[in-house]
């Protein structure tokens, strides 16, 4: 068991490093090219994609301990720094789409936008899926949570993206800071679940590698929902 943990861990650890690699290299570049458009749904995306590398970097934290316990011990911690950063991204998109919406300005067609989130909803899938599986036979909520932070982008990715090609084609100004809002909405409630440490709360059936915790307990008693729990073909076992 002790070394199947330290493979995951060192899988979460790789996983975790190219998704800082490519979010700072997207951050970067949704950036300057929403600031160029004044595109606030591509500014959020870059925004997003910084809160991404924050959300990652607090896993690689937690992960850097070589003791399976202090890892344990590190976790909600790194939850609670998740959970921040999405509330923080939701605040800023809100404010910046309401003030598009009501005349502070239109977003200009960003053809360097379009190919970026094209390409972010392409790649980010796989490193999410990838990085859930590892966290769910870890047992570790904080790597469930940064998958999903990387899956959340592929959701803006492609919001971002329709915003984008709706303004484009048809001069939709509205659609960007529409698609904004979305991209609030979804963080807000990403946020809350990391902060209420949903990820990994089904009790662990045998053959996995680990024990839940009391949190994790009267989580499932409290009947919420859990999406660190996998399929009987996944997890080896029984719901």
């Amino acid at each position: 068991m002790t070394a199947r943990r330290d493979v995951l861990a060192r899988r979460i650890r790789l996983l975790v490093g190219l998704t800082i690699t490519y979010n700072a290299i997207e951050a970067v570049v949704a950036l300057i090219a929403g600031t160029m458009a004044s595109s606030t749904a591509l500014i959020g995306f870059g925004l997003d994609s910084v809160i991404e590398v924050s959300s990652a970097a607090a896993v690689a934290w937690q992960f850097s301990a070589k003791d399976h316990a202090a890892r344990e011990a590190r976790e909600h911690r790194a939850l609670r720094i998740i959970a921040v950063s999405f509330f923080a991204l939701a605040a800023y998109v809100a404010v910046d789409a309401v003030r598009a919406l009501t005349g502070g300005g239109e977003a200009a067609p960003s053809v360097p936008g379009i190919v970026l989130a094209a390409l972010s909803l392409a790649v980010m899938p796989f490193l999410s899926a990838a990085q859930r599986r590892a966290g769910r036979e870890l047992g570790s909520a904080s790597a469930v949570a940064d998958s999903k932070q990387t899956l959340l982008c592929t959701y803006l990715s492609a919001v971002v993206l329709a915003g984008l090609v709706l303004n484009a084609a048809f001069g939709w100004s509205w659609a960007d800071p529409i698609a904004a809002l979305v991209i609030a909405v979804i963080a807000v409630k990403e946020g809350r679940d990391a902060w209420q440490g949903k990820g990994c709360c089904a009790p662990t059936p045998p053959g996995t590698l680990a024990a839940p915790s009391a949190r994790q307990r009267g989580c499932c008693a409290a009947g919420s929902a859990c999406p660190c729990c996998a399929t009987d073909t996944e997890r080896g076992g029984q719901p």
